[in-house]
């Protein structure tokens, strides 16, 4: 098993109907990433990659082609088997932090861990909290943290089932260039420790900081570039 990729996808089509009209959001995408990999899919408005990103993360179906998730056909797994995939092997953050606005850091974190007991869960949502520096704050409301602090709360609760792949969709579009820094460091760090991470973007200075660039437009990928270091 450990000779896979972690993410397959051969000749992966996706195609909405509006109406009558097809409209092809994603055409004919072949790409491999490798485990420990951090890259960046980068692209306009519109480009396709939030749909590829949709389909990487199992929250969405490809019209046609192949996905391989660390070597499990995704296509061939019923809507348990997904949403268990999901919740054990990857984690996800997002441009908005969707936190719960009256509920601590802690609370936060804790979410994923529907199943699991009280004090194992304060155990792991501290652990979490820790490793993205922000211990000290675990009884604060998001509205008593700053925008980097809300997105640091955000991706502990990505890491609190310690997924093997990290999704983060324009991760630092609502924060100034420091805060911006700070976490694209975390997510780097993150990676050093064996996370695989895939950042959404459209920002080239932020994609430049990780390993590799595949770029998007109109559904299709025109560029597959490693990034000098």
């Amino acid at each position: 098993m450990h000779n896979h990729a972690m993410v397959e996808l051969t000749d992966i089509d996706k195609i909405y109907r509006m109406g009558r009209v097809d409209v092809p959001a994603l055409r004919g995408i072949t790409l491999s990433i490798a485990r420990g990999e951090m890259l960046a899919i980068i692209g306009a408005s519109g480009s396709g990659k939030s749909t590829l990103m949709n389909i990487v993360g199992c929250l969405d179906k490809p019209t046609s082609g192949k996905y391989l998730l660390e070597g499990a056909d995704v296509s061939r797994l019923n809507d348990n088997r997904l949403a268990e995939l999901r919740n054990k092997r990857l984690g996800f953050v997002f441009q908005t932090y969707n936190l719960l606005p009256r509920a601590t850091a802690m609370a936060n974190v804790e979410l994923p861990l529907v199943y699991s007991g009280i004090l194992q869960k304060r155990k792991r949502a501290l652990e979490a909290l820790e490793r993205v520096g922000l211990a000290r704050r675990a009884n604060h409301k998001p509205t008593e943290l700053s925008g980097g602090e809300q997105q640091r709360v955000a991706i502990a609760r990505a890491l609190i089932n310690n997924p093997a792949l990290i999704m983060a969709d324009e991760p630092t579009g609502n924060l100034d260039s420091v805060s911006a820094s700070g976490i694209i460091a975390l997510f780097q760090k993150l990676n050093a420790d064996g996370i695989t991470i895939i950042l959404v973007t459209h920002e080239i200075e932020i994609a430049r900081q990780t390993q590799r660039i595949i770029r998007l437009s109109d559904g299709r990928l025109v560029s597959d570039e490693k990034v000098k270091s």
